[in-house]
Formats: C-alpha cells, sequence, structure tokens
C-alpha cells in the first residue's frame, strides 16, 4: 500500500470516529433545556414509573432567591393539568356508597378505591400525615372542607359529612398508593355529589389580595401564571395587630393550598417550602390554563385549623 492511500485510510477512520463521537453526545446527553432544567424521559417500569418520576420533578423544593420559572412538563405544551376531574385515573376508580344527602344533616360518607382487579386498595402511602384526604367543593366553589376520612381492614372509608346548603358538589380522593416497587403512586379522583333542594349559586366573590380566616386577615402575594412556577406567599396577622403571627405546622406543614378551576372544577393541591420564609408560607403554583380559580389556603394556629379563599382571575 502506497503512503499516500495509507494516509487517507487513516484520515477516513478518524473522521469516521470524531463523527461517531458526535452522535453518541447527541442520542446521550444530559437530557437538560437552554435554561438548565432537566428533562423527563419515561423510566422503566411504564405508565406507573413515568408518573412517580413526574411528581418527583414537581415536588422539588427552590432555593432562596429562586424566580418564576417553567418546569418541563408545565403548561398546555407538556400537561400539567388539573386532576379530579375523572372519577378514575392510573387503574384506580372512586366508588362512593351514595352519591346525595339531605341538606344540614351529618351522614356517614363511605367510599373504596377500587383496583383495575375489582378489588379494595388497601396499600396507601401516607403523605402530609394521613394516607388520603377528602376535599369538598360545591360546583359554586363555595362550602369547601378538607376532611380525614379512616379506613376499615375491607378498604372502605368513612367521614361524617355535613353539607349546609342544596346544590351541586365535587368529592376529591387525594391520596398516594404503594406501587409494586414500593414507590408511591399520587392520583386524585373526583365524584360528583348532589344534595336536593332550592339551589342558587352563589357568584364568585372578586378577586382580593386579602381574606379574613377567623380572627385573622391572610395576604396573598404573587402573580399565577400559566405554565409558569411562579412564587405565591401567604402571610398571616391578627385582624388589627401588625406582624406575624406563631403558624403551627398542620399535616406536617406550616400551610397547604388547594385551587379549583371554575367550569370542570379541575383539582391543584400545591405543597410548600418546608420551612417558613420570614415567617411567612411559600408555596410554587403552577396554573394549568386560563380561568378562573378559587384557591383555599389551610393553615394552623393556637391548636386550630382555619382556611383562607380567594379568587384567582387568569384571563
Amino acid at each position: 500500500m502506497s503512503n499516500t492511500r495509507f494516509a487517507l485510510l487513516v484520515a477516513g477512520m478518524v473522521v469516521a470516529l470524531l463523527a461517531g463521537f458526535g452522535i453518541g453526545r447527541i442520542g446521550t446527553g444530559d437530557a437538560r433545556t437552554p435554561t438548565g432544567e432537566p428533562t423527563l424521559t419515561a423510566p422503566a417500569g411504564g405508565p406507573r414509573a413515568t408518573q412517580r418520576a413526574l411528581v418527583a420533578a414537581d415536588r422539588h423544593q427552590h432555593a432562596p432567591g429562586t424566580g418564576a420559572h417553567s418546569h418541563p412538563g408545565d403548561g398546555s405544551a407538556g400537561q400539567t393539568q388539573a386532576t379530579g376531574t375523572t372519577v378514575s385515573a392510573g387503574g384506580f376508580t372512586l366508588q362512593p356508597a351514595r352519591r346525595s344527602q339531605p341538606a344540614g344533616v351529618s351522614v356517614d360518607y363511605r367510599f373504596r378505591i377500587v383496583g383495575s382487579d375489582r378489588q379494595a386498595a388497601t396499600r396507601f402511602t401516607v403523605v402530609h400525615d394521613k394516607p388520603l384526604h377528602l376535599v369538598v367543593v360545591g360546583r359554586d366553589l363555595s362550602g369547601y372542607q378538607h376532611l380525614h376520612p379512616t379506613m376499615a381492614p375491607d378498604g372502605t372509608w368513612s367521614v361524617p359529612l355535613k353539607l349546609a346548603r342544596a346544590g351541586g358538589y365535587r368529592v376529591y380522593a387525594d391520596f398516594s398508593m404503594t406501587g409494586a416497587d414500593g414507590g408511591p403512586l399520587p392520583l386524585v379522583l373526583g365524584v360528583d355529589h348532589d344534595v336536593p333542594g332550592a339551589y342558587t349559586p352563589a357568584a364568585l366573590p372578586p378577586s382580593q389580595p386579602q381574606a379574613a380566616a377567623g380572627p385573622f386577615t391572610v395576604s396573598m402575594d404573587g402573580t399565577p401564571t400559566v405554565g409558569v412556577a411562579a412564587p405565591m406567599v401567604f402571610r398571616v396577622s391578627r385582624t388589627g395587630t401588625p406582624g406575624p403571627v406563631q403558624l403551627q405546622r398542620y399535616l406536617g406543614a406550616y400551610g397547604h393550598l388547594v385551587v379549583v378551576r371554575e367550569g370542570d372544577l379541575g383539582y391543584v393541591h400545591v405543597h410548600p417550602e418546608p420551612e417558613l420564609v420570614d415567617g411567612a408560607v411559600k408555596v410554587w403554583l403552577t396554573a394549568p390554563s386560563t380561568g378562573q380559580y378559587r384557591a383555599f389556603f389551610d393553615f394552623q394556629v393556637d391548636g386550630k385549623v382555619h382556611s383562607a379563599q380567594y379568587t384567582i382571575n387568569l384571563a
């Protein structure tokens, strides 16, 4: 082989190696967006593993000073969606024993979470001190209640429920199953509930940055944005007295925020930062779409739980 042919062969091998290295970099990079946020790929294990990965990413914490930012999967392109609009999801179905009750009477509200095998599920993961959270909201976004039922050995849940007004309601079961690999599978299932009688829907209150909750005034600071994780700060003060009050942990956190969308009653449960920020509760809210929402902020002072309520308008 001549020196010229040998040199051309070596050069060709070098070019091929460099091209292969470039292709490998494209296919096996760290999967980050231009802003540095990691993107999500479907992990081994099917849809449940994928959902667990999405939830793990969505519940990350933010360093002090972090500004509003988008998350992988946020907004219409990636489906940061309100949940609770269906009675079945993730292979599980919410089955209530009753679908109506009289106004002003406390009843034993019973239900089961049934798997695809038609058997009642009994393996639940404790999240925020409880294996299941039951939230009830009227279709006009009034009458909010956050309840904690107990489960019998056969998988039947029960809790006293009293609804003062006639009308339609949505009942949400917010829980995490224990997956086959031991990891949590968070779900929110919703079902309609009816209170017969004359019904006039309550008008949605105007949007205000402050709300009264018993003897307290709670300010809500922040700008909810569709598809963007925006910081929302809730500061509690005793009405007429300046300065924050001493908040206590409730269900493992200093506050809990439930947001329900007008119309389809889509549900968003937002968890706060683990510690107070300058005496206030900070959460990161990603609005799933435009529309009107009602936000319910639960907090505890002196052993008693209070709820501050707000209207959020996103044109």
